[in-house]
């Protein structure tokens, strides 16, 4: 009886302390995710002329999810002077008259200050961008599921210079000399003719 009675109690207490075990494993955990790496954006090149293209890249975004670009410009040139008005170098502005004017071609359109992108199932994108104008560039990718961001900046110069031909020595105006020496031998010649003939006169005058 005893026996059995000191079996009874050591199962009881073991019952006792197994309960709270067992009803915090049965509450919902909260879920544990891997260390997240840090997103990125980079420009290549870093500094272009007028008329090349970036390259934008971004990497670690969420997976496929879409991205947003902003785009800041500054450094541009001054704003232009008011409808039918020109600036002078004083910066004084003058009326215009106007003219009429038809493009014989389409004009450029201007490249987008924001546009949305797909990044892959790694969360990485690569995309070009071509801009029209020069100036500092500040790209901004935002990710619209993550809210993940990052920037990168990149500089456009204005067109690049054209070289114009040399051929490294001084440049060809014509034969400027061989004129005068033709002219000089031709008289030279017709006073040596004018010469035998005064002196074939002369002869004949004293014979």
């Amino acid at each position: 009886m005893r026996l059995s009675r000191i079996i009874m109690a050591l199962t009881v207490g073991l019952a006792v302390v197994a309960v709270p075990t067992a009803a915090g494993a049965a509450q919902p955990q909260p879920p544990v995710y891997p260390p997240s790496k840090e997103v990125s954006l980079t420009v290549s090149p870093q500094a272009i002329w007028l008329g090349e293209t970036f390259t934008l890249r971004g990497y670690n975004f969420a997976s496929n999810e879409s991205v947003r670009i902003d785009v800041e410009i500054s450094g541009l040139p001054a704003a232009a002077p008011a409808e039918r008005t020109a600036r002078r170098s004083d910066g004084s502005t003058v009326a215009m008259a106007p003219v009429a004017y038809t493009p014989n071609r389409a004009q450029p359109q201007p490249a987008p200050t924001t546009f949305t992108v797909t990044a892959d199932g790694d969360g990485n994108f690569t995309v070009p961008y071509r801009p029209t104008r020069p100036g500092r560039y500040t790209f901004t990718a935002t990710g619209l599921t993550s809210n993940l961001k990052a920037s990168a900046t990149g500089i456009v110069r204005p067109p690049r210079p054209t070289k114009s031909p040399s051929h490294g020595g001084l440049p060809v105006t014509g034969d400027s000399i061989g004129t005068p020496l033709k002219l000089g031998g031709g008289l030279a010649a017709a006073g040596a003719v004018l010469l035998l003939a005064s002196m074939a006169w002369r002869r004949r005058r004293l014979g």
